[in-house]
C-alpha cells in the first residue's frame, strides 16, 4: 500500500498522547494507594501532562484532515458506528480528548482526594484510561479487520498499536518527569523500558509472521485459468492510474529493508540506552532525546507497516514481465 503521511502522523501522535495519559493515570493511582510510589506528584504535574496528551491527540486529528478528499464531510464518518471501526474511532477520539481535558481540569482545580481514597480525579482518569484503550482497539481494528490484507489481519496488529503507543507515551512521561517531577523518574523509566521490550517482542513476531506469508491469490485463481504458466505482458493501460498510485509504494526492496532496520534500531535499543544513560547521569536532555529518537523511529515503523501490506489488486497492476 502507499503510506499516507497524514495517517502516519495521526496514528503515532494520538498513540503517544494515549500512552502519556495511561502513564500519568498509572502514576497517580499507584501513588494514591502507596503501592509503588511514596507520594503523588503535585496536581499541576498531572494537569500539564493531560494538556500535552490532548495537544498531541489534537495534532493527530489535524493531520488526519489532510487525508480527506472532502474535509467538510468528515463528520459523516461517524454515521456507520454499528459496523465500521473507523466510525467508532471517530466517536471515541473526541470522547477521549474530552475526558482527558476534564482529568487535567480536575487536577488544576484541586479535586484530588486524600491518600488512599478514590476521588474525582481517579474516577475521571479511569474513564479517560478506558477510552484510551478503546481508541487503541478502534484504530488497530481498522487495519486488523481487513482480511484480504494478510499483513494486517492479525491480533499482532492490535498488540503493536497498543504497546508501541504506550511505550512512546511512557517515554514522553519520563522526559516530562525529568523536568517537572524528578521523583517519578524511576517509575516512568521502568515502565518505558518494559513496554519497549514487550513492543519489540510483538513487532518482531509480526515481522517474522509477515515474512512467511504466502499470497492466497495467484494469476491463475484471479482470472480463473488453471494453466501452469501465465505471464502478464501489460498492465492494461498506457499510463499511471489510481490503482497504480494508491495501492503500491513503489520503493525497492533495498529501501524497504533500510526502513525496517531504521525503525528497529530507533524504536527499541536507542531509547532504552538513552533512558538508562539519562537516569545514570541525571540528565533531562538524554531523556528528552530518548522520546525524540523513539518517535522518529515510530514514524518509520508506521510507514513500513502501511507499505508492507500487499493489496491483491497488485497482481494486475504492479507485476509486469
Amino acid at each position: 500500500m502507499l503510506p499516507a503521511s497524514s495517517v502516519v502522523f495521526l496514528t503515532t501522535l494520538i498513540g503517544a498522547g494515549q500512552g502519556l495519559l495511561l502513564a500519568l493515570y498509572l502514576a497517580e493511582f499507584g501513588a494514591r494507594y502507596g503501592w509503588w510510589l511514596a507520594a503523588p506528584a503535585d496536581g499541576m504535574f498531572f494537569a500539564i501532562g493531560a494538556a500535552v496528551a490532548v495537544a498531541l491527540t489534537a495534532a493527530g486529528l489535524v493531520a488526519s484532515v489532510f487525508h480527506l478528499g472532502r474535509p467538510e464531510r468528515g463528520w459523516r464518518a461517524a454515521a456507520r458506528w454499528r459496523t465500521s471501526w473507523l466510525s467508532r474511532e471517530v466517536i471515541v477520539l473526541p470522547a477521549f480528548m474530552a475526558a482527558t481535558t476534564l482529568y487535567g481540569t480536575a487536577h488544576c482545580a484541586g479535586w484530588q482526594a486524600p491518600q488512599s481514597a478514590f476521588g474525582p480525579t481517579l474516577a475521571i482518569g479511569a474513564i479517560a484510561a478506558l477510552l484510551s484503550v478503546a481508541l487503541y482497539l478502534c484504530t488497530a481494528m481498522i487495519y486488523a479487520g481487513l482480511k484480504f490484507l494478510q499483513e494486517w489481519a492479525s491480533p499482532l496488529t492490535i498488540a503493536n498499536y497498543f504497546l508501541l503507543g504506550s511505550a512512546s507515551g511512557c517515554t514522553l512521561a519520563t522526559a516530562y518527569a525529568a523536568i517537572a517531577a524528578p521523583a517519578l523518574l524511576p517509575f516512568f523509566v521502568t515502565w518505558a523500558i518494559a513496554l519497549t521490550a514487550f513492543a519489540l517482542i510483538s513487532r518482531s513476531a509480526s515481522l517474522v509472521r509477515n515474512a512467511r506469508l504466502k499470497p492466497k491469490s495467484t494469476l491463475q485463481s484471479a482470472i480463473g485459468i488453471k494453466h501452469p504458466r501465465i505471464v502478464q505482458k501489460s498492465m492494461g493501460m498506457m499510463g499511471g492510474a489510481f490503482n497504480t498510485r494508491e495501492f503500491f509504494h513503489g520503493r525497492t526492496r533495498t529501501r524497504m529493508r533500510a526502513v525496517k532496520w531504521t525503525f528497529l534500531i530507533l524504536v527499541f535499543p536507542v531509547p532504552v540506552a538513552l533512558l538508562l544513560a539519562g537516569m545514570a547521569l541525571h540528565s533531562a536532555q538524554w531523556l528528552v532525546a530518548a522520546f525524540v529518537a523513539q518517535y522518529a523511529g515510530l514514524l518509520a515503523e508506521r510507514w513500513f507497516f502501511f507499505a508492507q501490506a500487499n493489496h491483491p489488486q497488485n497482481l494486475y497492476y504492479q507485476t509486469v514481465s
